[in-house]
């Protein structure tokens, strides 16, 4: 039986719920919100470095054979045989071949990984992540089209927020920047419960301008926190 998801503690959820069922007491508005550890893997963002290191080391030993046959003389003694020019080739992809695998082993490590991707990467693969999320369990799901996700990646230290038909129409993008400085900075002094009740406290009173609470208003989607 799989283990239980817990990227945030019980009182989080509890935060996160209430916040939810606020500000949804006067809007139309339906909002789910939606916490992972991280959004991507960036397998591809490892290949390339370990690229790249493997790429220069045979380059810095192509520029400079004089150089690294000396070392060799000089761990041999002098007693080392002659390489061939094809010898010294296959040396060089050997060494070539070894870096790549020693830099790939080391970003296995993930916390390196994460931290040699370029920020604009995680942004795309959080964003993504998001889309999908919405279109599985946000998008066409309530009658007005009125449902919005709020998606916090932990790792990452990023956020997105992703609005059905009806709230795009109405609301830019730019609109939710608040909401999302809020739960930006909560999350990285460590309240991520905190960061994401405050950024639906904000999407709340946006949702509550632009579609207000009718008499006819059903709780078309959850209000708990979602853990992935």
């Amino acid at each position: 039986m799989p283990s239980k998801i817990n990227h945030v503690s019980e009182a989080d959820h509890d935060i996160v719920t209430a916040a939810v069922a606020a500000a949804e007491a006067h809007t139309s508005g339906e909002i789910v919100t939606v916490v992972a550890a991280k959004s991507n893997d960036y397998d591809d963002v490892a290949l390339v470095w370990a690229s790249v290191i493997a790429f220069i080391a045979m380059s810095v030993i192509a520029l400079f054979p004089d150089f690294y046959r000396g070392i060799y003389d000089r761990l041999t003694g002098g007693w080392g045989h002659e390489f061939t020019a094809n010898q010294w080739l296959g040396t060089v992809i050997a060494i070539g071949v070894l870096k790549w695998i020693g830099m790939w082993v080391i970003l296995l490590w993930r916390p390196l990984r994460m931290a040699l991707t370029p920020r604009a990467i995680k942004a795309q693969r959080v964003r993504a992540r998001a889309i999908d999320l919405f279109k599985v369990g946000t998008e066409a799901k309530t009658i007005g089209r009125t449902g919005v996700l709020l998606y916090l990646s932990l790792k990452e230290h990023r956020a997105d927020i992703v609005a059905d038909e009806a709230i795009a129409a109405k609301v830019s993008a730019d609109v939710w920047g608040n909401a999302m400085a809020a739960l930006i900075e909560r999350v990285r002094a460590g309240q991520p419960g905190e960061g994401m009740a405050e950024a639906v406290r904000q999407m709340g009173i946006v949702l509550a301008e632009h579609f207000p609470k009718g008499d006819e208003n059903p709780n078309e989607l959850p209000d708990r926190l979602i853990e992935i």
